[in-house]
């Protein structure tokens, strides 16, 4: 995705990894789309479901927990409900305690996304808060989906 300003979408032959998400009755706002932060939700959702779906975040008792660091959306096409989504997630960075993922949201039949932007975790031990490095099973895991 495109840091000069342009308005460049990102496409769906980007991505090598999605996940199918319902829009809800309530993420429509009073102009009849989902609204802005509801799209933080589907990014959060999407890299979080990527992370276990791999077998990397153990919710309840893993000992890396990351946090969001950074945060953009950038918004290109309206989506409502009930039109569903898929979120695509692709890793941009591997850095020593950070992760940068770059995620899109993608109507149905839409080769551009509707939504861009991306997340940057900054992985920290669950006990003192601290960042750690990313371990090597992650590295070797994450390298699959960067771009």
């Amino acid at each position: 995705m495109a840091e000069s300003g342009a308005r460049v979408r990102a496409r769906r032959d980007d991505f090598r990894w999605f996940l199918p998400i319902a829009t809800r009755w309530m993420d429509n706002d009073a102009y009849g789309h989902v609204n802005n932060v509801v799209y933080y939700s589907f990014f959060d959702t999407a890299v979080n479901r990527l992370l276990i779906d791999q077998g990397l975040l153990d919710l309840a008792q893993g000992s890396l927990i990351g946090l969001v660091a950074e945060t953009q959306c950038r918004f290109h096409a309206p989506v409502a409900f009930p039109e569903p989504v898929q979120a695509g997630v692709r890793v941009a960075h591997i850095g020593n305690s950070s992760v940068r993922y770059e995620v899109a949201l993608f109507r149905e039949s839409d080769p551009q996304a509707a939504a861009d932007g991306h997340f940057v975790h900054v992985y920290v031990d669950r006990v003192t808060g601290r960042p750690t490095p990313i371990p090597d099973q992650w590295r070797r895991c994450l390298s699959h989906f960067q771009a």
